[in-house]
């Protein structure tokens, strides 16, 4: 173009191509780039021309062109370019990349949130495809965390896992497949027969003790020699996994439950008729944190039919255990005949208090209390967790004496038998210490205090 008295020449056909644009849709900026003549230029023909503007909210805010933008952006494109690319102004994009701190922003995609579910334990493949996806639309690790109701460094080691190599873009197939190949276990399991280690498990097994106190007190009997060392759930996987056909009779003598799998149960308390008894909200508080020893918790097992029953009495800081002997009955006058027999064998420091649940066969609990001067409190009615170191240790019994059967075959011989091997069990709580450890312990620090 050139000038003929102050006019631009050719200026008609500038202005014929940019209205050509600017009609077919494009934007100003589009048009103006495309006529070559600038963008304040570009409105005051339009002003000029009586054409309405476009509306700005229409592209330049959509989410779509932002995508966009940042797309060029990251092939390398400068700021100015890529806002020209996508038809937007280059304040537009200086104003998006400044805002974004020079970062692209996280995308907010409703749809995607609502379908990406909290889970737990292991991510499953459903999982792995809703990362690819908010991956896709350039979601942070720590926003998908969020949505997943994961630990951050789950996902970062997810994204790693499903990348062929650091630069590429996560896929979900490649990081199922390399956990499918990750969890082929080729390799034997450690516990094998005839091993030192199995050995010393098996035995262990057969004095009823549980894998995780095996697992334990292993570390504990050999602590320079790891090869001597397994995990409670390898034992269990070792009687579970491999225990078929011969194992079976002895997964039901090792495990306390004596079944091959695990199954829910519950157990329920009836409340008696109980007179003049005192509610467990009356017992000293001390007796609640298991402090102070002496404080006891009491029930019966019962045998087949509810005709035969065993007494049971446990300490609650120590876990040590009592066993009744009821040869005929559970009336109220046989328990509180050997109630009164077996608390004066109890130490004195260790006689403050017995909780029972409100059953007819604690009738005469005040006459216990004349015998033995030890004061007793009764649980709420369908409340066994208020005695629940009883109730667990009725759990540990039934690994002797199996629901279903007469239990007044079993003499006073055989219930101190089992007391004994109950009050040896090295327990989590004592630090892998046995009840007996335990009371004897109190028991000498109470005599050295006094002396």
């Amino acid at each position: 173009m050139g000038r003929r008295g102050g006019r631009i020449v050719g200026r008609e056909s500038v202005e014929k191509r940019f209205f050509a644009a600017f009609d077919r849709g494009e934007s100003v900026a589009s048009a103006a780039h495309e006529a070559g003549i600038g963008y304040n230029a570009a409105y005051r023909w339009i002003h000029r021309s009586g054409r309405k503007l476009p509306k700005r909210s229409s592209k330049w805010r959509s989410d779509e062109v932002k995508e966009q933008f940042w797309a060029e952006l990251g092939s390398g494109m400068p700021v100015a370019a890529a806002a020209r690319a996508v038809g937007v102004s280059k304040a537009a994009g200086r104003d998006w990349f400044s805002k974004g701190g020079g970062v692209r922003p996280a995308t907010e995609r409703r749809d995607l949130e609502a379908s990406a579910s909290v889970g737990r334990g292991r991510l499953t493949f459903t999982d792995r495809c809703r990362i690819e996806e908010l991956m896709l639309a350039h979601y942070r690790p720590a926003r998908i965390a969020a949505l997943l109701g994961r630990p951050r460094s789950t996902i970062t080691r997810e994204l790693d896992r499903g990348r062929t190599n650091p630069g590429q873009r996560y896929r979900a197939v490649i990081a199922q497949a390399a956990v499918e190949n990750k969890a082929r276990r080729p390799k034997v399991m450690k516990l094998q027969p005839g091993t030192a280690l199995w050995n010393e498990v098996a035995s262990r097994l057969r004095k009823r003790h549980s894998p995780e106190q095996i697992s334990n007190c292993l570390r504990i009997d050999f602590p320079s020699e790891p090869e001597m060392w397994v995990s409670h759930e390898t034992i269990y996987q070792a009687l579970y996994v491999q225990g078929r056909g011969s194992l079976r009779e002895e997964i039901k003598r090792a495990l306390r439950s004596g079944r091959v799998r695990r199954i829910p149960q519950g157990r329920t308390t009836r409340p008696g008729p109980v007179r003049n008894m005192v509610n467990i909200s009356e017992r000293p508080a001390e007796a609640n944190d298991r402090a102070v020893p002496g404080h006891w918790e009491g029930d019966l097992i019962m045998g087949a039919g509810n005709r035969s029953a065993i007494g049971t009495l446990v300490e609650r800081t120590t876990g040590f255990v009592m066993l009744l002997h009821l040869p005929d009955d559970h009336s109220a006058a046989t328990v509180a005949e050997a109630m009164t027999a077996a608390i004066p064998k109890i130490p004195e420091v260790m006689q403050r208090s017995l909780t029972w649940d409100q059953g007819s066969e604690m009738a005469l609990h005040t006459k216990i209390t004349e015998a033995t001067g030890l004061p007793i409190y009764f649980c709420d009615p369908h409340s066994p967790w208020q005695r629940g170191t009883n109730e667990n240790t009725n759990g540990l019994l039934r690994q002797y004496f199996p629901k279903g059967t007469d239990l007044s075959v079993h003499g006073p011989g055989i219930l101190a038998n089992v007391a004994a091997e109950l009050n040896g069990r090295p327990r989590k709580r004592h630090n892998w210490k046995t009840p007996t450890e335990e009371l004897d312990r109190l028991l000498q620090s109470d005599e050295s205090s006094v002396a």
